[in-house]
């Protein structure tokens, strides 16, 4: 079984940046994609970018393309993603999400959840 602990969510101006972070427990094995979705209230939960063991990077929602960015330290099982110039559209909850497979389409585990807040 694999757990997913994130961090680092909060409120911030427009304009600022947060770093979310999520460390796995579990096999290394289970997690060889990982990466972050987000829902926005009244909206459905989108992907929004994620990495596998190899580096290998993708970011599915164009609105974050040039501002967030996804990285993996492989040796503490932990993904982060920078989000600069953040905008209030980006305010949502964040979950940190994991698969067994290549991509992130298929979940096989979830995060609690962290909320990230843009004030304008």
């Amino acid at each position: 079984q694999v757990q997913l602990v994130e961090s680092g969510g909060g409120l911030v101006q427009a304009g600022g940046s947060l770093r979310l972070s999520c460390a796995a427990s579990g096999s290394a094995f289970s997690t060889n994609t990982m990466g972050w979705y987000r829902q926005a209230p009244g909206k459905q939960r989108e992907l929004v970018a994620f990495i596998t063991s190899g580096g290998r990077t993708n970011y599915a929602s164009n609105s974050v393309k040039g501002r967030f960015t996804i990285s993996r330290d492989n040796a503490k099982n932990t993904v982060y993603l920078q989000m600069n110039s953040l905008q209030f559209e980006d305010t949502a909850v964040y979950y940190c999400a994991a698969a067994k497979g290549l991509g992130l389409w298929k979940v096989d585990y979830w995060g609690q959840g962290t909320q990230v807040t843009v004030s304008s």
